[in-house]
This record gives C-alpha cells, sequence and structure tokens, in this order.
C-alpha cells in the first residue's frame, strides 16, 4: 500500500506520539485536502512500528460495502464483526458523519479501553466546536491542510511526473490551481480546472449551504464571496457589516454575521488570523484578517484569474506555518503592522511578507516594523526577489526556495 501512497510526514509526525492514546484522533481538514490517504498512510505506518493486520480495523463508510451503515447500532455490529481477539485494537473510521450519532459507538468503544480510535469527517458539523461536547472533550485534532509547495513538488514527482526546472513556473501553476492533491493527476489545464470547480462546488454544497443555521441563502452566499474575495485584508465585524449596510443595502446582525463565518470556518474553507500586539504580548479583539485553506478556491469563483501577490504570497506563507506547527498571528506594532508573528515553544518570530522589494521606496516600508521591534527574536523578509538583501539583521529569503526546500523559521 505504502508505495501508491504519497506520505505526509508533517502529519504522520504530529500524530505518531498518540498512536497508542485513549484519546480519539480526529482528522480534520477541508474535504479533498487528504484525510482519507492520509489514514491509509497512518495504518502502514502502524504495520511499520509492528502492529499486526489483524489488529487494525478501518472503515471508510464512503466506499461500496459500507454504505449502508447508518446507524450507531450498525456501525457496533460491522465493527464487531471484525474483532477476533481481546488485543488491543486501532481502529480507523473514515467518514464517519454517515451515522447519525456516531459519537455514542465511538465513545463505547474509547471507554471499552481496549481501542485507539482515529476518525476523519468531511462536514461542517463534524469539524466544529460541537464535538468537543458530544465526545466529551477526550480527543485531539489534526488539522489537515491542502498540499503546500514543497509537498507539491514532492508529490509530483511521486506520481512520476516532470517538475519544470524554472521553479517559479511551477509556483505560479501551483498558485493557480492550489494544492488539492488529485489536481497532480491532470496534465491539462482545463482538466485541473475543472476538478477544481467541481471540488469547490461539492464543498459549498455539501459543507456549507445546507447548515441548520443558514436561513437566507443569498445573503450568506454574498457574505462568503465578500470574504473569499478578500482574503488577507485586515477586517472586522463592523468594517463588514458597514460594508454590507452602505454598498449593497443589506442590513445584517452581528450576530448573524458573526454565525455565518463561524460556518466558512468550520467548513475550513477560511482560517481566521488574529492580531497580536507585540508590546503586550497579547491577542487583541476586534480586527482580524481571513486566509482561505486553498487559493483555488479564490481562482474557481473568479472569472478574472490576474494574481494580486501581496495577499496571495500572505495565504501561501500562512498555510505553510500553520501546517508545520507555528502559531500565527498578525502583528501590531504601535500603528504599524508586522504581516506574521509566529510562535513555537515559546519562541517568537517576526515575518514580513512582500513580492518585491526591488525599489527603495518598498524596501523602506516593508523593513519599518522591524525598527520599533525591541525584542531579540528574529525576523524575516520573504519575497519572491532572487536578489536577496542584508539589511539591519533581517533574515530575507525567497519564498518559493524558502518552502521548496522545506525551510523552518
Amino acid at each position: 500500500m505504502q508505495d501508491k501512497i504519497y506520505i505526509r510526514e508533517y502529519y504522520l509526525d504530529k500524530i505518531r506520539g498518540f498512536y497508542h492514546s485513549d484519546l480519539i484522533k480526529v482528522i480534520s481538514g477541508i474535504r479533498r485536502c487528504g484525510k482519507s490517504c492520509f489514514m491509509l498512510s497512518v495504518i502502514e505506518d502502524l504495520k511499520k512500528n509492528g502492529v499486526a493486520e489483524e489488529d487494525i480495523i478501518y472503515l471508510n463508510l464512503d466506499k461500496r460495502g459500507f454504505t449502508k451503515i447508518k446507524t450507531p447500532e450498525a456501525l457496533e455490529e460491522t465493527i464487531e464483526q471484525r474483532i477476533s481477539d481481546d488485543h488491543f485494537k486501532y481502529l480507523l473510521i473514515d467518514e464517519v458523519q454517515n451515522v447519525k450519532g456516531f459519537e455514542e459507538t465511538i465513545n463505547a468503544y474509547r471507554e471499552d479501553g481496549n481501542f485507539s480510535i482515529f476518525i476523519t469527517g468531511s462536514n461542517s458539523y463534524l469539524l466544529s466546536g460541537e464535538l468537543a461536547t458530544k465526545l466529551t472533550g477526550r480527543y485531539i485534532e489534526i488539522e489537515m491542510f491542502t498540499l503546500n509547495f514543497h509537498e507539491y513538488l514532492e508529490m509530483k514527482q511521486f506520481l512520476g511526473k516532470a517538475v519544470k526546472p524554472n521553479l517559479t513556473e511551477e509556483f505560479t501553476e501551483y498558485i493557480r490551481f492550489g494544492g488539492f492533491p488529485k489536481t497532480l493527476e491532470f496534465d491539462q489545464l482545463e482538466d485541473k480546472d475543472t476538478y477544481v470547480s467541481g471540488v469547490i462546488s461539492q464543498i459549498l454544497d455539501k459543507d456549507v449551504r445546507q447548515h441548520r443555521k443558514i436561513r437566507n441563502r443569498a445573503v450568506f452566499d454574498r457574505v462568503m464571496t465578500y470574504i473569499i474575495n478578500n482574503f488577507g485584508a485586515t477586517t472586522s465585524l463592523s468594517s463588514i457589516a458597514d460594508y454590507f449596510r452602505n454598498e449593497e443595502r443589506i442590513n445584517i446582525l452581528p450576530e448573524t454575521l458573526n454565525n455565518y463565518l463561524n460556518i466558512l470556518e468550520n467548513a475550513k474553507i477560511i482560517y481566521k488570523c488574529p492580531r497580536f500586539d507585540v508590546k503586550s504580548k497579547k491577542s487583541l479583539r476586534g480586527e482580524q484578517k481571513y486566509y482561505l485553506a486553498d487559493l483555488s478556491i479564490y481562482f474557481s469563483r473568479n472569472v478574472d484569474a490576474r494574481i494580486n501577490y501581496g495577499p496571495v504570497l500572505e495565504n501561501i506563507v500562512y498555510t505553510y506555518l500553520c501546517a508545520k506547527g507555528y502559531k500565527v498571528s498578525v502583528g501590531r506594532i504601535g500603528a504599524l503592522e508586522c504581516d506574521f508573528i509566529t510562535r513555537i515553544n515559546d519562541e517568537y518570530r517576526y515575518i514580513q511578507v512582500a513580492m518585491t522589494i526591488m525599489d527603495e521606496r518598498t524596501e523602506n516600508r516593508e523593513y519599518m516594523p522591524f525598527t520599533k521591534i525591541r525584542d531579540n527574536y528574529p525576523k524575516y523578509l520573504l519575497t519572491i526577489d532572487t536578489l536577496l538583501q542584508k539589511r539591519d539583521g533581517v533574515i530575507h529569503k525567497n519564498i518559493i526556495d524558502f518552502i521548496a526546500k522545506d525551510e523552518n523559521l
């Protein structure tokens, strides 16, 4: 099996320490980001570490033979049929939300104490805060993203596809069509576009618009379009409400707007990046930025495919760092803003992201926030320039090379 599956080591590293724990392992992420294949790679990793095949129970409830399992009773019966002895078992269930009331069965096997449980699901209910109550808080979440550029290049080679000698060309294609893994199986750009558009439509139809908290779908769609088209921009509930009241002549209550944004977050379509005050080292309420789970979400919904490199590059850096385990915030330094502040193991990193600093005015603007930071944590400037600047101790990196080489801050 392993020679057929691209192994995503980021996520195996995050989950390995919990293989034998009674905590339920919830693998979350936007639909089609690779959760099912990751589940199979966990199985291969367990076998490689000495777990016998008969001690692994794997159910993909979307696959033929399992699609009729719709009740907790049917799920339990199917699991019991696969238990041949009293050895410790590894129970992996893919698309578990297909069973209404699955939580009671999952909890029962966890209480048994003889199971390590892994589950995935694609709908916004499974990925929402409601899960914490239903599973009595006894779970951890392993959050998956679509392929970052490093994984994109690796998987392309894994599939036997040629990688262009000029990585900038690959990077441009990656921006346009995103990192949904199956996209790499198609060679024609038209086929890639058709596949991505279908995935986005499926996500919006199955994980978003059917949500019970959406009473006015037309208004919800307008809000969703606004957020997607303004990814990477500093915003707040009040500024969004003002826009719709003044420009669209639509009055939206703050709690309704907040519900709509939560639905998009729970479906993993957008991620909220909060603001963080550098001086006080505290999170700030109110304004934040939203980034997309995958850039193809934007391009599949817009006829104009021109690339606005500012937010696009920020989005790529944001999801790359999140996948690698960094806690990421937008930084406020007095009246200035630092694109990102990351924290890992109580150490901070300050990051500015720009397309280029080849003119002096842009260079000075990007370096300005760094001059206001008084501590000695590392500062990074990430651009797509090939000529790198040496100034004020700031580490200037080319974004394409930085991610392609899987570098850390």
